[in-house]
């Protein structure tokens, strides 16, 4: 760090949303770290802070998200999916293919519940950064939690959209139901 003025947690906070506002991409927290001239451990935290007075930041593979100023989607469907971790890549790329924005994957964990992780996916950069970073640090999928089994929010601008990536789900032997 240099040796700039420490601001303060509010004046960091205000910054970090101003910021977040601010871009169409999502924001590491490196990035927000060097930002304020703080460690990246302060951003996640101030973060959990912000989160805790209702502010609409998500984290995502990628970085953190300012998400209430978005247009939303004209529509949303949740769609329950079973593969295996090889297959993710394809799953993920037929969704984004057909235009669609893949918001989360939730998994039912028996010890701890619905598991909900923000993913924010839309074309296929994305999922190759998203599917790099799980390889870099040799993370899991959560669908490996439940043998391949989990739900996706996804949004679209149209309901084709939605349909034409089920059908191409159902076809690749992917998407097990839809529900709207």
């Amino acid at each position: 760090m240099n040796e700039r003025r420490k601001i303060t947690g509010k004046e960091r906070q205000a910054l970090i949303i101003k910021t977040l506002k601010e871009q169409n991409r999502p924001v590491t927290g490196g990035d927000l770290a060097k930002l304020a001239n703080v460690s990246r451990q302060v951003i996640v935290q101030d973060i959990s802070i912000l989160k805790a007075k209702e502010e609409p930041i998500i984290a995502t593979s990628r970085g953190y998200l300012y998400v209430q100023d978005r247009q939303p989607a004209t529509d949303r469907a949740v769609i329950a999916c079973k593969h295996t971790p090889a297959q993710t890549k394809e799953e993920l790329y037929i969704l984004v293919d057909h235009g669609v924005l893949i918001r989360d994957v939730i998994v039912e964990h028996t010890v701890y519940g619905d598991i909900t992780a923000s993913l924010h996916v839309s074309n296929r950069k994305e999922v190759d950064q998203f599917i790099q970073n799980i390889k870099l640090t040799n993370a899991s999928f959560l669908s490996e939690l439940t043998e391949g089994v989990h739900l996706h929010t996804i949004e679209a601008d149209s309901t084709n959209k939605i349909e034409e990536a089920c059908d191409a789900l159902e076809k690749a032997g992917i998407l097990i139901s839809l529900e709207e």
